[in-house]
């Protein structure tokens, strides 16, 4: 599947600050099942992009915009060729043996709520991938994707306790159980397009990946309730959303601001007129 992405992020101030420092991640890359055709980042502001890797093997783009402005706009577009891998992932940038994704995280961490749901969810298989989709299902069925509820920062425990919450929230509580049985999981954020044909998104998409013995990483997407397909494009991981958010940085000077996300995901026209 050729899958079409734009994404533009929008920072709306109250009074211009005198400059902003951003790192972004939001440039996707090759592996096994996908293949970037064209990407291109815009800055509303003349500035200098400057590309790097982090830690995780993530392409990163780190810019400084100098003030005084009243909008920043940050838009990437382009094109991702996708195809169905079962879920399985391979050909990705390792730069940490599995094992570091048991790591523990604020945002992560399984309270006795979730130890309890992914003891019941597993049962008594001492299969890993059994004991994965037992909690992809559970999961799913427990918990409702709900934005209103929740924000950046809500933790795992704090989203399970709700029963509801966005992607990201769902997809923390998986990881928090997967570590608690003992099983490498990490955050994976992206895009998904979606079967119904909604194009018009009000933000990426997160899911999980979990390590499994002789197959390597495998993608779970807790929100839809699947293994991810060619309708996932894979962009950047962590060991949480902050490791793997799209856009973190500072303001200097100005007042407050306001953030709008806009994105549109869709089957790439050429491909879907053939």
């Amino acid at each position: 599947m050729r899958i079409r992405i734009v994404h533009a992020t929008t920072y709306q101030y109250t009074a211009p600050p005198t400059g902003v420092t951003q790192i972004l991640r939001l440039t996707p890359r090759d592996h096994d099942g996908q293949h970037v055709v064209n990407w291109h980042i815009d800055l509303s502001e003349d500035c200098l992009l400057h590309q790097h890797e982090d830690a995780f093997g993530n392409i990163t783009h780190a810019f400084t915009a100098e003030g005084p402005f009243d909008t920043l706009t940050v838009t990437v577009e382009g094109e991702v060729d996708t195809q169905d891998t079962h879920g399985i992932i391979t050909g990705t940038v390792e730069r940490f043996p599995p094992s570091l994704y048991l790591r523990e995280t604020s945002l992560t961490e399984a309270d006795s709520a979730i130890v309890d749901f992914a003891r019941a969810a597993s049962g008594s298989s001492d299969d890993t991938l059994s004991a994965l989709h037992a909690l992809l299902s559970g999961l799913h069925s427990e918990m409702t994707f709900d934005p209103e509820p929740t924000q950046t920062g809500t933790t795992a425990a704090e989203a399970f306790k709700l029963r509801r919450g966005v992607c990201q929230d769902i997809t923390h509580v998986f990881i928090a159980a997967a570590r608690h049985l003992g099983i490498p999981a990490r955050y994976v954020g992206g895009h998904f397009c979606r079967a119904d044909g909604v194009v018009a998104q009000d933000a990426g998409h997160a899911w999980a990946e979990a390590h499994v013995d002789k197959l390597g990483w495998v993608g779970f997407d807790p929100t839809n309730g699947i293994s991810t397909t060619d309708a996932h494009v894979r962009v950047a991981v962590g060991l949480d959303y902050l490791g793997a958010a799209p856009v973190r940085g500072t303001r200097y000077g100005g007042g407050g601001e306001t953030l709008k996300v806009a994105v549109q995901v869709q089957q790439a026209r050429s491909q879907s007129q053939s």
